[in-house]
């Protein structure tokens, strides 16, 4: 089982602690795929190349994540288009956030991560066309929602601007743990 979050391995950088964080998340729900889209192995490879020891055991009987009426496609082709470096672990990132923004809780917290601030520099490493584009510091899982929303020509807001709307404090507010 890979490390909690508190505790990163020497050398372990913010993708690698992401990708760990959400198959972590659904190592203890007891969802496979891990991460919905990469096999269990690859994502066991790529941490342990990263620098994360330990296994995922992969167990037959584990109920599989079943695709659902979900925006998990376009979320995931959003951010493989922004990916400024689109390898395999960049790739497994891209699963590994769509996976995790279909959580309930905060985006942070379903990937693992230690807090808000940690999402927003992975966001900003990794996909710094879409962290440039959230301007005032939306909550991720919302801006992504919103870029799709955008993309598919939907209008979502109330009101003309975000600083007139009466759910401000639902988007742009603080994100306890």
């Amino acid at each position: 089982m890979p490390q909690p979050a508190s505790k990163l391995p020497l050398g372990a950088d913010l993708r690698a602690l992401a990708i760990a964080g959400v198959a972590g998340q659904s190592l203890s729900a007891g969802r496979r795929p891990l991460i919905r889209g990469v096999a269990d192995d690859r994502v066991q490879a790529l941490l342990a190349a990263a620098g994360f020891d330990g296994t995922f055991v992969a167990e037959a009987s584990a109920p599989a994540a079943t695709p659902g009426d979900d925006e998990f496609a376009d979320l995931l082709a959003l951010l493989r288009e922004e990916l400024a470096l689109p390898d395999e672990s960049g790739n497994c990132l891209c699963h590994a956030i769509a996976t995790a923004a279909m959580g309930e809780n905060h985006l942070w917290q379903d990937m693992g991560l230690p807090d808000r601030g940690a999402l927003s520099e992975l966001v900003r490493a990794n996909f710094p066309g879409l962290a440039a584009r959230n301007i005032g510091d939306m909550k991720w899982k919302k801006f992504f929602y919103r870029q799709l929303c955008e993309r598919a020509g939907v209008p979502i807001c109330k009101a003309p601007h975000c600083a007139e709307c009466c759910d401000r404090a639902l988007c742009f507010g603080p994100e306890e743990g």
